[in-house]
């Protein structure tokens, strides 16, 4: 039996935050502050001043393989999520092959078991090839693992082969993730349309690409009767469409990428390809409703949207880089500075980052209350660490935090109730 000792355990799940111990036997929760009976302690892990909560649940991490292994792979990417505290991690279905046959589902899941870092849940392809004419085969899918469907950043232009899929989905109550984005307004865009990108001399992405296309999906959404989840919305409005919609009755929800609470499209001045993102940095009232949202749970989530590259890829002039950035080991620190700042508390943090999530997929997750499985994060949030290639354990070392120093580091990871990251290693 493992006893964490001493810690400041916070569950929003099940409304605790307390200095006590905990018990873990079997992969289980066993105990909360008592020990157990004729309880034999085997390891003994001192959590002082240490915050002890459930697993961190990611949903959206780009792992890269199959495909793109010059990137990254399932087993560098699944060490850097034990790394980073995250023992769930949900995989869009953009690899290559697209994640819309079995075989390409269970090969992601028997790597990931194989690497044994972190649980890893694939999302299927709602239509084949991410193509938006065919429908993926869902049912079978499912079967073989995949948590929920999407067609990622590829727009389904034909909105009678969207509301097929949606009715499909419904039919058997799939979870439905949109990234929504509208590719012929995107057009040859490489970041937010505004004064910034004239400036700069920037082809520039209206925010109308992403509310167009949240406005139909929402009318879509309310026919077919699917549930629905938003993923890395990056505009004010969005969240203002999707917010009605749920207010009026629709079982949608949304999450915020890390690094859009923290930028806009004037960090993209120097021409730092590591801004490249897409969805692109908005501007600064756009960023201010993403935080007023996180603030009035508007906004459920806080995801990493994971993009590990090769440094060829973001050595390039701004416009020939590829978008994306790695922030699985970022994600906790600027959480923490978001409480930091007082813009929400440690409780929401968790929240956002636990038992919301889980709640979104659907899973027995984001909790630890008596029997509930032991994915365990602890981590000290005055510790500081210096963010470099070297201390970064994903292959993707394209992060604006490069150099800098962030406060906030995980020290103990257990993926049920097996230790699969300490800083004692």
């Amino acid at each position: 039996m493992i006893k964490i000792e001493n810690g400041r355990l916070i569950d929003p799940a099940n409304h605790i935050d307390t200095i006590t111990d905990l018990y873990i036997d079997s992969g289980k929760v066993v105990a909360i502050g008592n020990l157990p009976e004729a309880a034999t302690i085997t390891q003994t892990i001192n959590a002082t001043d240490q915050i002890v909560c459930p697993g961190i649940i990611d949903l959206s991490v780009h792992l890269r393989e199959p495909g793109f292994t010059q990137k990254a792979t399932i087993a560098s990417e699944t060490a850097a999520a034990a790394a980073a505290g995250i023992t769930t991690l949900v995989c869009p279905p953009t690899t290559q092959p697209v994640i819309d046959s079995t075989a390409v589902a269970e090969l992601i899941q028997d790597r990931a078991n194989a690497a044994a870092k972190a649980r890893v849940l694939p999302v299927g392809a709602l239509t084949l090839a991410l193509k938006g004419d065919q429908l993926a085969p869902m049912a079978s899918l499912r079967q073989s693992g995949c948590i929920a469907f999407s067609n990622s950043r590829q727009t389904i232009a034909d909105s009678q082969a969207l509301l097929r899929c949606l009715e499909y989905a419904a039919t058997h109550d799939f979870l439905v993730i949109f990234n929504p984005q509208d590719n012929s307004l995107v057009a040859n865009g490489v970041m937010h349309e505004g004064a910034t990108s004239s400036d700069m001399g920037l082809v520039g992405i209206p925010e109308s690409a992403e509310t167009v296309e949240v406005a139909r999906a929402l009318l879509l959404i309310e026919q077919a009767g699917v549930r629905a989840h938003f993923g890395q919305i990056s505009c004010q409005r969005s969240i203002g469409l999707i917010n009605m919609a749920r207010n009026n009755g629709l079982k949608v929800t949304a999450d915020v990428a890390i690094h859009h609470l923290f930028f806009t499209d004037e960090n993209t001045r120097g021409f730092n390809s590591m801004f490249h993102v897409q969805p692109p940095l908005r501007s600064q009232l756009d960023r201010a409703g993403l935080l007023n949202a996180l603030v009035t749970d508007d906004i459920q989530a806080i995801c990493s949207d994971h993009q590990p590259h090769e440094a060829a890829a973001k050595h390039a002039p701004f416009a020939s880089t590829e978008a994306g950035m790695s922030t699985l080991e970022t994600l906790l620190p600027l959480g923490l500075l978001l409480v930091e700042q007082g813009l929400i508390n440690i409780n929401q943090l968790i929240e956002k980052f636990t038992c919301a999530p889980a709640e979104i997929l659907g899973i027995n997750a984001g909790s630890l209350e008596v029997g509930a499985t032991a994915d365990i994060t602890i981590f000290d949030p005055q510790a500081t660490w210096l963010v470099t290639e070297d201390s970064l354990v994903s292959a993707g070392k394209n992060s604006v935090y490069l150099g800098s120093e962030l406060k906030g580091k995980v020290i103990h990871t257990l993926l049920a109730g097996e230790l699969v990251y300490s800083t004692a290693q």
